[in-house]
């Protein structure tokens, strides 16, 4: 008989590696230690490989236990996600709405939406995953969410999409360190010779912009992390690169914010959900009131 792995066996195993340890996933799981050792000990006969290094109080995964890992959880994921489309089909009222974000669009779209929302449906209840863009469309793929949103580029021909007006991009400054010429706007070629520091999803076209203007970037930090790009600011190390709706994450008045011109740089945020998955009754409840909130474009293909 070939080697086999069965959905108790997964979320057995799933648990352990959230968890950290098999006291703790025992505990979860609600089922004694012994016998969730026991039933890892089986699995790993089961396949003849080594999932687990012992001897360790934090669990840690052998190779083959980092792959089983990655599989198990898409697996789980699509099951999870399946049996919610089919239980949740017809009921809004409740039940879990699962979405991923990136911190920038997360931060600024989802507190005033999930407010307004919960005066409506007030047994729904959320899950937020935060993540770069790729893994968001990973985790959206895998169906672990149901909704993403994201500032990255996504296949209109398999995601249903809904896109925010442009934003414009601009230039934090320490307000020790100011540099430009006018209070309120930055010329891109102003920037030559600064630190700066860039988000890796607009570091291409930055550089691209800067070479057209005859100069190289001083880069010193490309990091997607806007809220950790603004403390550096404030540690004065250079200047950063965020969106425009980003200036609500950190109130400071030592913070200098200058939009960029010559040339203008701007940026969208996009929700995202599969074509070929029927959502939930709440989260299409949720996406119909994202539309309401925020004037967005509907792409149809």
């Amino acid at each position: 008989m070939g080697q086999t792995i069965g959905i108790k066996d997964m979320r057995a195993f799933f648990a352990i590696v959230e968890e950290g340890n098999i006291s703790h996933a025992a505990q979860r799981l609600g089922i004694a230690q012994p016998a969730l050792s026991r039933q890892m000990k089986h699995l790993e006969e089961n396949l003849h490989v080594k999932l687990f290094e012992r001897g360790s109080r934090r669990i840690r995964l052998t190779d083959a236990g980092q792959v089983l890992y990655s599989r198990v959880e898409s697996i789980l994921g699509m099951v999870d996600g399946t049996v919610r489309e089919i239980t949740e089909i017809g009921s809004g009222t409740k039940g879990t709405i699962r979405i991923g974000t990136i911190t920038t669009s997360g931060a600024l779209i989802l507190p005033d939406l999930i407010a307004e929302f919960r005066k409506t449906y007030p047994d729904v209840t959320f899950e937020i995953w935060e993540a770069e863009g790729a893994r968001i469309i990973e985790l959206l793929d895998s169906r672990i969410i149901e909704i993403a949103i994201t500032r990255t580029q996504v296949d209109n021909l398999a995601y249903e999409l809904l896109v925010l007006p442009n934003e414009p991009l601009v230039m934090v400054m320490n307000s020790q360190n100011v540099c430009g010429g006018e209070s309120n706007l930055i010329r891109l070629e102003e920037l030559k010779g600064q630190p700066l520091i860039i988000p890796l999803r607009w570091k291409s076209n930055f550089i691209a912009a800067c070479r057209k203007l005859n100069f190289e970037p001083n880069i010193i930090c490309v990091s997607d992390s806007i809220v950790q790009d603004l403390l550096m600011v404030k540690m004065n190390l250079g200047a950063a690169m965020i969106p425009t709706s980003s200036r609500r994450l950190l109130t400071d008045g030592d913070l200098v914010y200058k939009r960029i011109v010559e040339p203008e740089m701007t940026t969208h945020t996009v929700v995202a959900w599969r074509k070929n998955q029927t959502l939930s009754t709440s989260a299409q409840n949720f996406i119909e009131l994202f539309k309401r909130l925020f004037l967005k474009e509907e792409i149809v293909m």
